[in-house]
């Protein structure tokens, strides 16, 4: 838990220092790598306290939920496409398509939320809106996953590494506790 808290308070406190910039934020890069190297609960976690700790700085509102299931699912997809993320072209690819794909479930539930309706056409037209937003936040996640992604990967795969040795894997069920020796 202190892991999980740890890597949400980092992510969290990264997106409130890039508020100014719109879009940009090292949440979703921060999510995929946890999820990747610690596993989906792990990832999951990590986007749910980012948002908590984030949104006590920029608002908590009714958007407040939807963004922590969303970046739950982020860190979450981390562990189903390990293989895709041990390589930072492929995390940045990855984080390029989640800040395109949270932008439009954002804007989906948007038009659920406050309407005017939900429609493709009211879709299509919110989205086109905030397309510069999401091309802004895409290259954002790509620059960060180039940056951070690999130290962070290196930095939670030596971490799990020694908490395995040790307690069992942080992404799986613990073992045992090995007993005292008398």
């Amino acid at each position: 838990l202190a892991l999980i808290a740890a890597l949400g308070v980092v992510a969290g406190a990264g997106r409130t220092a890039l508020a100014a910039v719109p879009s940009v934020q090292p949440v979703t890069v921060i999510c995929l790598v946890a999820g990747a190297c610690l596993g989906a609960r792990v990832g999951a976690g990590v986007g749910i306290v980012s948002v908590l700790v984030s949104n006590a700085f920029l608002g908590h509102g009714p958007w407040t939920l939807p963004q922590m299931g969303l970046w739950a699912a982020v860190g979450a997809s981390g562990a189903l496409m390990r293989p895709l993320l041990r390589n930072p072209a492929g995390l940045a690819a990855l984080a390029v398509a989640w800040a395109f794909a949270f932008g439009w479930a954002m804007n989906a539930w948007f038009l659920a939320a406050f309407g005017p309706e939900l429609s493709v056409e009211a879709f299509l037209l919110v989205s086109a809106r905030s397309l510069p937003f999401e091309i802004t936040g895409a290259l954002g996640s790509a620059v960060i996953a180039l940056g951070l992604g690999p130290p962070l990967a290196r930095m939670l795969t030596r971490y799990d590494s020694r908490v395995r040795v040790t307690y069992g894997s942080v992404s799986g069920p613990r073992s045992r506790l090995p007993s005292p020796s008398r």
